[in-house]
């Protein structure tokens, strides 16, 4: 018998094959433990015609437990320059966090994802940016960050 988890991510995967929402591509879901997907920031904004990669790292608790969610930093990919990622990928985003919820998916992770940046002011690095790297666990859920009232 097929876990929830595993109804569920079988159930996201085949919406994100037929529907994905604008600015997402599903890149890479070969299995239900790591997708990786393109976000792309649509309309006038500070990251206009750049594109990142984000990592989702999904345990047998998911959907009750939220995915691990970063931005892919390697030889070819860079985190965004924002506020709220650290540029080891890290995001600092109360739904990755405390206010995850099971009616939350993939696709809603990523959308809020693209309006934060889309919302963003000033490209900049969070402040302790390197201090949070050098000491950064490599599970980003492995971090309790706090959250502004403001932060997504």
């Amino acid at each position: 018998m097929a876990s929830i988890s595993s109804r569920r991510l079988s159930k996201e995967l085949k919406e994100l094959n037929t529907e994905c929402p604008a600015g997402i591509k599903l890149v890479e879901a070969s299995n239900f433990d790591k997708w990786i997907l393109g976000i792309e920031v649509l309309g006038d904004s500070l990251y206009k015609g750049e594109s990142f990669l984000l990592k989702f790292t999904f345990d047998p608790g998911y959907p009750i437990s939220a995915p691990a969610v970063q931005f892919v930093v390697d030889s070819e990919h860079e985190a965004p320059l924002h506020p709220h990622v650290y540029s080891n990928g890290h995001i600092c985003a109360s739904i990755l966090g405390d206010a995850w919820s099971p009616v939350l998916s993939v696709s809603a992770v990523c959308i809020t994802l693209q309006s934060m940046l889309a919302s963003c002011k000033k490209k900049e690095r969070p402040e302790g940016n390197d201090r949070y790297v050098r000491f950064a666990p490599e599970n980003p859920k492995k971090t309790k960050f706090l959250y502004d009232d403001d932060t997504v």
